[in-house]
């Protein structure tokens, strides 16, 4: 929660605070959009190209890039879904919380939705490391040609520097991360208003006609071009993944007053600088700048697109975070890079799987010009399910009527499904690479979300009820337990059901504490939860209470530190006289479980991978008991 208080206490400082998360946010927020300038501008020239361009041409690609940046990133994002937020919180998942938690009859098409936007992001966060980065490097063929053959190595040695330092945090380097980006805005700023001189005429490009008239007269091409098009917004879906680090108004604020007329001046200045030597086509972005310039260019983007790559991983260990707070995903380590901020966090299985699919597409591809081509189904996927979700916020949570939702919406739909159309068409050319990481990451979310709802299906046949039990064990027998002193807490995710590891207990060691205590723990669809709401108990018996934990889907689950809010209920915890019982269970296949063989493995090898609840909710390990079972599923 402590990018939450900081934004709070910035913005009660007024317009010093606003400033302060503004540039914050465009260290962090604007680092994937902001060095599109390095590729989206040539990669939309390329199809254009064999036949010549015309001046016309040149005039309605960038008139293209400008509308695009207006309605994709500006009406849509930045003035419209920033309001859609879940508690100050705002991503994909953090819709899908919401329209979970509001939501009458039948969700399954949400969580389809919800896990496919998910899972298209972490296919951009895979791809966009490698772009950016390539991008950047290459500018170094310009400088000294005799370094053309170092690009990819170069770009692997820094992405694996990248990879290697995000065990360590990013708190000591990340307060550079605005400056610098800052700096690099200005220079694009700059260099494109320079270049506008060069043939004035591309100022006719804000005029959307010339946009239009280019996909008209351009038949199919303009079609095919409309997929290098949107390069210019990748990354415009961190605006709203991070809104809870900074907030709806410094965002805003950063885009209007920096970001958009920065990327527009820089679009602008490139067509212009085509329009007036055609053969810059080649590379306009770098060739925008004199020889003397080249390098520290090259330095600054490369350190820009650092940022970005550092960015989008961060993003994706967010995003990770929440799957498994919601349920879709198996627990994985969770380490806190920064005593003072819990939203920096360090996955470590998450970092791996990263790399090594950043470290595959640079040696695959080898080129940001290839990878180009690669790129742009996964965001536009992304961007579509957000727009999906939208229209079903807006009709629930803001009660717009059916008309005005639908005419807000359905152009926005329209525009992207296009999009979306225009780069399936990359499909054969490397399209098929965010395509196979996005069905991966489904298919992983839906046999775990599929996989424990068996498993508690299950079990509950033979569970039995914990009423029951506690008043069949409170009864005075020659057959009851022996009573010894001490504290036991069994977690369990069914308070209803008596947990396996308390029968385990009973039936083999024949005893039964002196104070005995029913943990649940639940995730509720919302970012955090105040500490007046985080706990609350219950009394059954003498000896049996029922606890419950709450927390949000932002917040890592640390049981032993909420242990000490129960003071106010009246029950104090001794760590050292109190044993934490966990069940255990080995998950053996069956082919009548209501999956296919292969997804029965694939949920019972995530499950086995998981990471161990007594690290997941930070319990002393010198307190843990795990009794085991079995479980045919």
């Amino acid at each position: 929660m402590g990018h939450r208080h900081e934004k709070a206490s910035q913005e009660k400082r007024g317009l010093g605070g606003l400033l302060m998360l503004s540039l914050g946010s465009i260290g962090v927020v604007y680092g994937d959009i902001g060095t599109s300038p390095l590729y989206a501008f040539r990669e939309a020239l390329r199809p254009v190209a064999a036949d010549g361009v015309t001046r016309g041409e040149i005039i309605g690609l960038v008139s293209l890039m400008i509308w695009t940046l207006t309605i994709i990133v500006t009406l849509k994002y930045v003035l419209f879904l920033l309001r859609a937020d879940n508690n100050g919180e705002g991503g994909t998942l953090s819709l899908l919380a919401l329209l979970m938690k509001f939501s009458t009859g039948r969700t399954g098409w949400l969580f389809v939705m919800g896990i496919a936007g998910a899972a298209l992001f972490m296919g951009d966060a895979i791809i966009a490391p490698a772009l950016s980065v390539l991008s950047a490097v290459e500018g170094l063929k310009l400088v000294a040609p005799q370094f053309s053959d170092y690009v990819v190595p170069i770009s692997v040695v820094i992405l694996l520097a990248l990879f290697a330092v995000q065990s360590r945090g990013t708190e000591a380097v990340s307060k550079f991360f605005g400056p610098i980006m800052l700096a690099w805005f200005l220079v694009l700023g700059v260099a494109g208003l320079t270049h506008i001189q060069d043939d004035l005429a591309i100022l006719s490009a804000f005029n959307p006609v010339h946009a239009v008239r280019f996909l008209l007269q351009a038949g199919f091409t303009g079609f095919v071009v409309l997929g290098a098009v949107f390069l210019t917004v990748t990354g415009a879906e961190a605006l709203y993944a991070d809104l809870g680090h900074f907030g709806r108004r410094p965002i805003q604020w950063a885009w209007i007053c920096l970001v958009f007329p920065a990327l527009t001046l820089n679009y602008l200045g490139q067509g212009a600088l085509v329009l007036k030597h055609p053969e810059a086509m080649s590379d306009p972005f770098y060739l925008m700048f004199p020889d003397w310039a080249l390098l520290p260019v090259v330095i600054l983007a490369t350190c820009a697109t650092i940022i970005a790559a550092q960015a989008v991983i961060t993003g994706a260990f967010s995003l990770t975070r929440q799957a498994i707070n919601l349920g879709y995903l198996p627990r994985m380590a969770i380490l806190h890079t920064s005593e003072t901020h819990t939203g920096q966090i360090y996955l470590p299985n998450v970092n791996v799987v990263l790399m090594f699919g950043v470290m595959a597409l640079v040696f695959i591809f080898g080129s940001s010009e290839s990878l180009a081509t690669a790129y742009g189904i996964s965001v536009t996927g992304a961007m579509l399910v957000d727009t999906i979700l939208a229209y079903r916020f807006v009709r629930m949570r803001w009660r717009w009527p059916f008309l005005l939702a639908l005419a807000v919406i359905l152009p926005l739909a329209l525009l992207e499904t296009v999009f979306f159309s225009a780069n399936m068409l990359k499909i054969h050319d490397g399209g098929y690479v965010p395509v196979l990481i996005a069905a991966s990451f489904m298919l992983v979310m839906w046999t775990w979300r599929r996989g424990t709802r068996i498993l508690h299906d299950k079990t509950r046949h033979t569970d039995i009820p914990l009423a029951a039990f506690v008043k069949s064990v409170e009864r005075k027998s020659a057959h009851a337990p022996v009573s010894v002193p001490g504290t036991a807490v069994f977690l369990t995710s069914d308070p209803d059901s008596t947990p396996a590891a308390l029968l385990h207990n009973i039936k083999h060691n024949h005893v039964l504490h002196a104070q005995n205590f029913i943990l649940t723990i639940r995730t509720v669809n919302t970012p955090f939860v105040a500490k007046d709401f985080r706990v609350s108990a219950s009394s059954l018996s003498e000896r049996f209470s029922l606890l419950e934990m709450r927390f949000g889907y932002m917040e890592s689950q640390n049981v032993s530190q909420a242990l000490g809010l129960f003071r106010k209920t009246g029950l104090k915890f001794d760590i050292m006289s109190t044993s934490f019982y966990l069940g255990r269970r080995k998950l053996v296949p069956d082919a009548r479980s209501g999956m296919p063989q292969w997804q029965d493995r694939l949920f019972i090898a995530l499950a086995n991978a998981a990471t161990d609840p007594s690290d997941y909710f930070r319990l002393p390990t010198n307190r843990v008991v795990e009794l085991g079972s079995h479980v045919i599923i």
